[in-house]
């Protein structure tokens, strides 16, 4: 049996919904009593695990406090190393006492870093490079989880996703929706640059074959959809998906990195125009897995 952490989250509903279809037996655990949960209350170093691990051989671990671009807004340092890294830490060791064999991580790709350089994209053999405190504490969990695998026997899979989108999507996904659909022309059409997103149910889909695979145990694997695309692209595809018509402007990028300073919105305008890519190439040769949507289905699928 399976134990979801973070069930209720936009990845947790879908993953549970993945793992109905396949009739795969699983337990979720929330902070709060709903039906079919097990309540844990909030995920901390002190959160007692012990109503919820009985008879679980194996782990998806979602729950995490996570950043907001949108509103500029954060969860502090210390919340998210309580959650995010102790809580994650807390768990692994109660699991690895209740003689669970594997425990499947959600990390980001923002252990890597914010930006990749142009050419040359992501894989899980590079150094780490966290720049902002979510990302850091997700390395730190990352690390931890490596090291109490060798002590406890205990086989550990990571998985760093990039942006998650699908319907009921939140964040910068529904951000680019409202701005498309209120037509206001949007400056980016000169944007030349590559980013990776990953739909819901093509993550949904890796998590479950990483729970299982036998080649998984100890690997990081990088997770994304088939192609990286531009910012221009992203919204061209978008706006077919949705029906509406997507009224981009030429502008100077670097115009629009001072407006973002000078605004305050430096790391929102930069996920419109940075690198941000992807290699699964490790991922797919590893696990013989291929994200089951392509693009542009998924983004057909998300609306």
């Amino acid at each position: 049996m399976l134990l979801v952490t973070g069930a209720t989250g936009f990845v947790g509903q879908n993953l549970q919904q993945a793992l109905r279809t396949r009739d795969v037996a699983y337990r979720a655990a929330g902070r709060s009593a709903q039906a079919g949960s097990v309540p844990v209350g909030d995920i901390d170093g002190a959160t007692d695990w012990k109503a919820a691990l009985p008879g679980v051989d194996g782990i998806i671990h979602l729950a995490a406090t996570n950043q907001n671009v949108i509103d500029g807004s954060s969860s502090g340092t210390d919340v998210f190393r309580r959650v995010n890294t102790d809580g994650t830490i807390n768990l692994a060791q109660q699991a690895a006492a209740s003689g669970v064999k594997r425990l499947v991580f959600i990390s980001t790709i923002k252990v890597n870093g914010e930006r990749s350089t142009k050419g040359r994209p992501f894989t899980p053999h590079d150094s780490p490079d966290p720049t902002t405190e979510y990302a850091a504490s997700k390395l730190e969990a990352e690390q931890a989880l490596i090291a109490l695998s060798k002590t406890s026997g205990m086989e550990i899979v990571i998985i760093r996703p990039p942006l998650v989108y699908g319907r009921g999507a939140v964040g910068s996904f529904r951000a680019l929706t409202k701005l498309l659909r209120s037509g206001i022309p949007l400056p980016v059409a000169s944007i030349d640059n590559r980013r990776s997103m990953v739909h819901v149910e093509n993550l949904t889909d890796l998590i479950i074959t990483a729970a299982f695979h036998r080649a998984a145990a100890g690997q990081i694997l990088l997770a994304s959809d088939d192609e990286a695309i531009s910012t221009p692209e992203l919204l061209r595809r978008l706006a077919a998906a949705m029906d509406c018509s997507a009224r981009l402007v030429p502008f100077p990028p670097v115009i629009l990195h001072l407006l973002g300073r000078a605004t305050g919105k430096g790391d929102l305008v930069g996920r419109l125009t940075d690198w941000l890519e992807v290699d699964i190439s490790h991922t797919r040769a590893l696990l013989d897995w291929t994200p089951p949507l392509d693009m542009r289905t998924a983004l057909k699928r998300s609306f």
